[in-house]
Formats: C-alpha cells, sequence, structure tokens
C-alpha cells in the first residue's frame, strides 16, 4: 500500500471512502469525484495504474491511499480489508466496482479460467468486502454502499453469459442488502450503467469481435460517475445513468421475459466473426 501525508484538513475533518476498480472508466472519475467532495480515498485495483490515481487524486489535497490487490482472489480482497483497517478510521462510502468481462459465445470464448474470473472478481469481491466492512457502519449508524450492476442486469444477454448473469446476482444482491438495512443508517444503492466509454470493450473481447453494440453511441464516464455520486447521496435504491435509453432497456427488461430479452438482445451483443 501506498499512503500520502497530503497537507489539508486532518483525516477527521473528512469522510474516507473505498473504490475498487479505480484505474479507468467509470471508477476513476467517481473517485475523482469523491475527493473533490472532500474525501479522502482509499482506491484499489491489480494493475500498477492504482499508485498513479492515488497521486492524481492526492493533488486535489485530500488524502490518498493506493492498493494494489487481485480482487478476484480472496487473499486479495482480505489485503484490501486489511489495509482499510489499518487505516483506523470508519469508511463512510463503499463503492464496489471492479470488474470483467468475456465477450463471444461461452463454449468457445476465453478459456475455464477465464469466465470464473468473472464470477469470482465481478461477483466475489462484492459479497466479501461488503461482508468484512458494512458491519462496521452498521455499528455506527452511518454508511453508504454504491454497488456497479449495470442495464443487463434486467436482460438475458448471449454472447456475455456469464458476464450479464453477475450483474443479475449484484443488482438482487444491492436490492436484497439495502432492505436488511433498511433501518440501520446504512444505504446500498445499484448503479446501473449502459453502454459507457470505457476500457471495457476491449478487455472483454467485444470490440475485437466486432459486437454491433460497440457501434452505439457510448455515455460519458464522468457523467455516468456524477450521477452515480448523487443517488449515493441521496440514497436512492438504484440509478440508471446516461441517455434516456438506457432507462428504457432496464424498464423492458423488467417487464419481458428473459427468453425474450435474450432474444431481442442476441444481435447486438453477436460477433461477426
Amino acid at each position: 500500500m501506498s499512503a500520502s501525508q497530503s497537507p489539508g484538513r486532518p483525516p477527521a475533518a473528512r469522510r474516507l471512502a473505498v473504490v475498487t476498480g479505480a484505474t479507468a472508466g467509470i471508477v476513476r472519475e467517481l473517485a475523482r469525484v469523491l475527493a473533490g467532495e472532500g474525501h479522502d480515498v482509499v482506491v484499489a485495483a491489480e494493475d500498477g495504474r492504482v499508485d498513479e490515481v492515488a497521486r492524481e487524486l492526492e493533488s486535489t489535497g485530500v488524502r490518498a491511499h493506493g492498493v494494489r490487490a487481485d480482487l478476484a482472489t480472496r487473499a486479495g480482497r482480505e489485503e484490501l480489508a486489511g489495509a482499510v483497517e489499518a487505516l483506523g478510521r470508519p469508511v463512510d462510502v463503499l463503492a464496489l466496482n471492479a470488474g470483467v468481462g468475456v465477450a463471444g459465445p461461452f463454449v468457445d470464448s476465453g478459456t475455464l479460467e477465464d469466465q470464473l474470473r468473472v464470477v469470482d472478481l465481478d461477483v466475489g469481491h462484492v459479497v466479501h468486502l461488503a461482508h468484512r466492512l458494512v458491519r462496521d457502519m452498521v455499528g455506527r449508524g452511518e454508511g453508504r454502499v454504491l454497488i456497479t450492476s449495470s442495464v443487463v442486469a434486467t436482460v438475458g444477454a448471449p454472447h456475455q453469459a456469464t458476464y450479464s448473469a453477475s450483474k443479475a446476482f449484484l443488482q438482487s444482491f444491492a436490492q436484497g442488502l439495502r432492505h436488511e438495512l433498511r433501518d440501520t443508517g446504512v444505504t446500498v444503492t445499484a448503479l446501473q450503467p449502459g453502454a459507457t466509454d470505457t476500457e471495457f470493450w476491449d478487455r472483454s473481447g467485444a470490440r475485437q469481435r466486432g459486437a454491433k453494440l460497440v457501434d452505439t453511441a457510448f455515455d460519458d464516464p464522468a457523467t455516468v460517475a456524477r450521477e452515480g455520486y448523487a443517488a449515493l447521496v441521496r440514497g436512492d435504491d438504484h440509478v440508471v445513468p446516461g441517455r434516456p435509453r438506457n432507462r428504457v432497456l432496464a424498464q423492458v427488461g423488467e417487464l419481458l421475459p428473459d427468453a425474450v430479452t435474450s432474444r431481442l438482445s442476441a444481435p447486438l451483443t453477436r460477433p461477426r466473426d
């Protein structure tokens, strides 16, 4: 873990946010928003850019801590939880956002390990870290949790089967946990972005495979992050940020049977090769 001793108000005067997957895209923008609102921030990710992000946030006058850990593993999650606990400060915002996808037909896209990593990272780190860190929020009677789901949480998405299923889990988990904590002072908000201009499309293989979805107009990650933060502050149960089409897609997904949404979404996610 790298930490700074930046000038400014003492830590006790600022709130602490923990953000996973914070090196790119929506989540990096979310970390910037949190810092801009005066939060000290712990940023965690597997790649080396986590220290770069921490330095950038420190330049705004807050204290930032970078934790480089593989959150798809139990050891990596425990490393992050231990680093947070070592600060000796209450966590006011817990933003669980790290994720990865595999694009293409399930039976011949990537390896079994690639598919399982989607589950281990997207689902596993959320359940693990929520269990480790939310308990203290409940004990204090305050805190806000943001879980990044997706509009595909309500849609059976062929050619992204593991990814869309992981998001459906996260949506259900966020809503169930929110209900359990309704009288504790802790809120849980599900963030459901649509197609956003991030590295996801390259890392998942969707762009290389030529899925029609990558031809769509993407939402701006900074806009998505700001809308997500606003919903978090309000304590909303969920938010579908970005263009109106995202909200339409989410609503359609809730109304139609999975068999129908799978058939409708298949032409957008099917590889061209």
